[in-house]
């Protein structure tokens, strides 16, 4: 022991963070020194342990992380990690919480949450996280309705403007709401895509729309691209093949009778390095298959580019409205049954499937906080024109 405790800190402090959350518990007490290094917040050998727990692609936590609040060798840093990423059902019935300053609940709340959710919030941050936190584990494991009667939506118009619409939450459906624009903007007849956009720890973005071959320029909605897509951003080198087996699976009902590709506007103002114009998103803090967003994240499970350059799948491109929506995250929300030429997870499995029938309010605010780089002509609360 004497020989393992005149190594630098910096070396023991990575050491202990391979051990699991029960061993370390045991270490940090050993002796003074050990004790020291595992409470020293800078070297804090506890979040890796403590990481592999959250990611653990089984969802089951070791039991001594159930108590971990009582040991004061924890820095309570690691406690905002644990709030943002865990279990909705694990922190509300089995773990025991810590006491965390009125700044770190919020921080929590940040981290965790969609910005516009913060309307719940009547006198605490602890409050305001516990109430949102059972409400959320409620919603996805129920139909029931009754704290959000209406759920707010995004439509992403054509010519450069967005809608703030709602609909009746016991019975909205975002395919139904979208199938109805379609109708009006005469589309009726081309399929609808979905896009996984970009997935928190309770709630994942969905957007659907029309990819097609389109006549002219005018019906291309160049945001609907944008908004996939941050402009200077691509998916690099690494291709799915799967993709593009994807993509010709589901190239029936395309618009065919325009075949010459019409060419994207171009921006202005050309990015020279996105590293330099965009930001790894935090609040809230992306999945872990989507922790790069708004970069691509490999892995298999972010799937925003499946074409390339300006074009989308087989040179077909977003036109008319485009529908953005709040999916709740439920225990088989993300449960599917593999096909054979089709990836899952990828079209319309996104919204039609057991467990993705709930769904949440969509605000400016979260739009503005998934999309800072979206440039919106108008904003409308409601339906029409904003005149």
């Amino acid at each position: 022991m004497s020989s393992f405790e005149s190594l630098p800190v910096e070396l023991i402090a990575d050491a202990l963070g391979e051990l699991d959350v029960a061993s370390l518990i045991t270490v940090s007490y050993l002796s003074r020194r050990l004790r020291a290094i595992a409470s020293d917040n800078a070297l804090n050998p506890w979040r890796r342990p403590i990481l592999r727990n959250l990611y653990s692609p089984t969802g089951e936590y070791e039991d001594a992380l159930r108590h971990l609040s009582v040991r004061q060798t924890v820095p309570r840093q690691n406690w905002v990690e644990i709030l943002s990423l865990g279990k909705a059902e694990y922190l509300l019935f089995e773990m025991t919480l810590p006491n965390l300053k009125e700044t770190e609940w919020q921080e929590c709340f940040m981290r965790r949450f969609l910005p516009g959710w913060q309307k719940w919030k009547t006198t605490t941050w602890k409050a305001a996280f516990l109430k949102i936190l059972h409400r959320v584990w409620h919603r996805s494991h129920s139909s029931c309705t009754t704290d959000e009667s209406w759920t707010k939506y995004i439509t992403l118009n054509r010519n450069g403007t967005a809608n703030l619409l709602d609909g009746f939450s016991r019975n909205y459906n975002p395919l139904v709401t979208f199938n109805e624009m379609k109708l009006q903007n005469n589309l009726a007849h081309l399929p609808t895509h979905t896009r996984l956009v970009v997935e928190f720890r309770d709630v994942r973005i969905i957007a659907l729309g029309v990819l097609s071959k389109p006549r002219s320029a005018f019906s291309i909605n160049s945001n609907a691209r944008i908004f996939l897509h941050p402009p200077g951003v691509t998916k690099g080198d690494e291709e799915d093949d799967r993709a593009s087996t994807s993509a010709r699976s589901i190239l029936e009902g395309s618009d065919d009778s325009y075949v010459a590709p019409v060419l994207p506007p171009e921006r202005t103002v050309p990015i020279v390095n996105p590293r330099d114009a965009y930001r790894q998103l935090t609040h809230p803090l992306p999945a872990s298959c989507h922790e790069n967003y708004p970069f691509y994240t490999p892995g298999g499970e972010d799937k925003r580019w499946l074409g390339n350059e300006g074009m989308e799948e087989h040179d077909r491109q977003w036109i008319g409205p485009m529908l953005i929506t709040a999916q709740l995250v439920g225990p088989q929300t993300k449960q599917v049954v593999e096909e054979d030429g089709l990836i899952p997870l990828q079209d319309l499995d996104l919204v039609v499937g057991p467990g993705r029938g709930q769904y949440a309010s969509l605000t400016w605010d979260d739009l503005t906080a998934i999309a800072p780089w979206l440039e919106l002509a108008n904003k409308i609360n409601g339906p029409g024109l904003g005149h």
